[in-house]
């Protein structure tokens, strides 16, 4: 492939990813392969690789004689991915304690200092978009190209997808409160504390997810009820 076609399918990719996190191309929805290469005015082969590698981030599911879908939004699949994440990203904290340089911790207190000024400024856009940079940085801090992989390259997009969707009042206060708990934790090499910290906060996140996610499913249930109704 030439370097101006991976170009492309990585243009194309960075759209659909953005579509699906965002519910612009609806959760559970089927993905024509002929249909985004006309949308988007590219030819099959970029789509079909775009497409395997939203597989891969599993964004998208393929089953047989159903084709591809945009992943659904389930409890259990959150559960089972955050899970996942707690004793990665525990880990990430506890290997970036021993291994994290001097510029990095500097960025991370940088970072927070952002956070908190964007809590004082109401700035929620901010403050949902610096949660997952905050994490991102840690993981680089582990400095284990095997765990950022896992991390960055497979879960984070199903990640960003599930708290995009189910947005709304965050709980900004207490979690850059854990967020400074984790980084000094980090800074005094203190390994075990910051796994444990770590894995605590993206419990608490976890938590209020699935909260929203079961309201977003019972009004999503009453307003296709609804919609039954009208229509008989």
């Amino acid at each position: 492939m030439t370097e101006k076609s991976k170009t492309l399918v990585d243009q194309i990719l960075i759209q659909i990813q953005n579509s699906i996190i965002t519910g612009e191309i609806p959760a559970g929805s089927k993905i024509n392969e002929q249909s985004i290469a006309k949308q988007y005015g590219i030819s099959r082969g970029p789509t079909r690789e775009a497409l395997q590698t939203l597989e891969r981030q599993r964004l998208v599911v393929r089953a047989p004689h159903i084709g591809a879908r945009v992943a659904q939004l389930t409890v259990k699949e959150l559960n089972e991915l955050y899970q996942l994440r707690s004793v990665l990203e525990g880990m990430a904290c506890e290997l970036a304690s021993n291994r994290i340089s001097q510029t990095e911790m500097q960025s991370l207190q940088a970072l927070l200092e952002r956070q908190e000024q964007a809590l004082v400024d109401g700035d929620h856009d901010f403050q949902q978009q610096s949660e997952i940079d905050f994490h991102y940085q840690i993981i680089q801090a582990s400095d284990n190209r095997h765990l950022q992989e896992t991390l960055t390259g497979s879960l984070y997009h199903l990640i960003r997808m599930y708290r995009f969707q189910t947005s709304g009042d965050e709980r900004p206060t207490s979690a850059i409160a854990e967020h400074r708990r984790i980084i000094d934790a980090i800074a005094d090499g203190d390994g075990e504390l910051a796994n444990l910290l770590m894995r605590r906060h993206i419990e608490r996140g976890r938590k209020n997810t699935e909260i929203k996610l079961i309201e977003r499913q019972k009004q999503q249930a009453a307003a296709e009820s609804l919609l039954t109704i009208n229509n008989l």
